[in-house]
């Protein structure tokens, strides 16, 4: 938390800080606090869409039988 006086002394680089983390800023000022917010961004996490990965059932991919196929040497 900050100071109204503190954030004075460097506004731009804590309102960059605020952007580049997405983090709140709290100013506390004649006894309240503030909060300094990015809005109309969201996260790129955020706005994707769920993609379906399984091709199938996932349901047989529990069971699936590798022993004929896999050896434990990698030389094989």
């Amino acid at each position: 938390m900050l100071t109204a006086t503190e954030l004075r002394q460097d506004i731009y680089q804590k309102l960059d800080e605020v952007i580049a983390t997405q983090e709140p800023l709290l100013i506390e000022r004649k006894g309240n606090i503030l909060k300094i917010i990015p809005l109309g961004r969201s996260s790129r996490i955020a706005s994707l869409e769920p993609q379906e990965l399984v091709n199938g059932d996932p349901d047989e991919l529990i069971h699936i039988d590798w022993s004929k196929t896999w050896s434990p040497d990698p030389l094989c």
